[in-house]
């Protein structure tokens, strides 16, 4: 004869012997409102005769009612979050590596992990990059996200992209072949953003505010003095101010000359009145000409 499963118990309702027999958590919360949902037993008497609360009897009758059995089965627990491996990285930097590539090929190894850790704070090594490069998502941007320097027309636009780029960890070197501009361009872009700040993003004027100039009054002031002599020209008066330590071209000296001329109705510089000199070897007949012959010596 074969062996029980079960063994068998006299039937009861009393909660007293019931409760012990009871294993499963589902098990208990039906026999807990099994009288309740089937014969309407008040649950203040089923609370008093279980020593449950009546919250909890109320509560479980409740979500039985909408819910039916499924209400007695505990809930699902969460999936198992898959423990990654230190060495792998996270999908978001894989991505980021691939579009950085597709972006810009010219890229350096170095440089992409210098723009990882700028992101994210991990600076993978060379041989991740490598790897992910190999074997690593498609790229999710098939666009530039910045046109060309010469084809931005607003100077604001083209400083805020070479900004941009920096504070993503962007070289200035791979600023410069990205955009099409050259590195001095980018270096001076970072220079007047240090410097200035926003102020510094509009274009400016390259005309200096005071421009450079050599005549000073001192200058001006010799000239005068030297311009008594009616004989004195912008050439002599260039040379005589040099020997002063004050190096004026001829020319400006004689713009001033001409200035002062103006100003105080001086006179033009004269010619001398020396006798002009005859030609010593002035012919005296027609086709006359003169020659020096060889003197030889025996």
């Amino acid at each position: 004869m074969p062996k029980r499963r079960y063994e068998r118990k006299a039937p009861t309702h009393e909660w007293a012997r019931i409760r012990p027999l009871l294993k499963d958590s589902a098990q208990i919360k039906y026999e807990l409102i099994r009288p309740v949902i089937l014969w309407g037993i008040d649950v203040k008497e089923r609370a008093a005769e279980t020593g449950e609360p009546r919250s909890t009897i109320y509560y479980q009758a409740n979500l039985f009612d909408q819910a039916g059995m499924a209400s007695l089965l505990p809930p699902e627990p969460p999936p198992p979050v898959p423990k990654l491996d230190k060495r792998t990285l996270p999908p978001p930097m894989r991505q980021a590596i691939v579009d950085l590539h597709a972006e810009y090929p010219e890229h350096h190894v170095d440089e992409i992990a210098r723009i990882i850790y700028v992101q994210f704070g991990r600076r993978p090594s060379a041989q991740t990059i490598k790897l992910t490069l190999a074997n690593g998502p498609k790229p999710s941007r098939t666009t530039r996200r910045f046109p060309l320097w010469s084809q931005i027309s607003d100077p604001r636009e083209r400083r805020l992209a070479v900004l941009k780029l920096h504070a993503e960890g962007w070289t200035p070197t791979s600023i410069a072949g990205y955009l099409g501009t050259s590195r001095r361009t980018v270096h001076t872009t970072l220079k007047r953003w240090i410097e200035e700040q926003f102020a510094g993003l509009p274009d400016k004027s390259s005309r200096p505010h005071q421009p450079a100039t050599k005549t000073t009054l001192k200058a001006m002031q010799e000239v005068k003095q030297m311009q008594i002599n009616p004989e004195l020209g912008e050439y002599r008066v260039s040379a005589a101010l040099e020997q002063l330590g004050i190096k004026l071209s001829p020319r400006t000296c004689g713009r001033m000359l001409a200035l002062n001329r103006a100003l105080y109705h001086l006179q033009m510089p004269r010619k001398g009145g020396r006798p002009k000199k005859e030609m010593p070897f002035k012919a005296s007949y027609r086709q006359e000409y003169w020659s020096v012959g060889a003197i030889r010596f025996a």
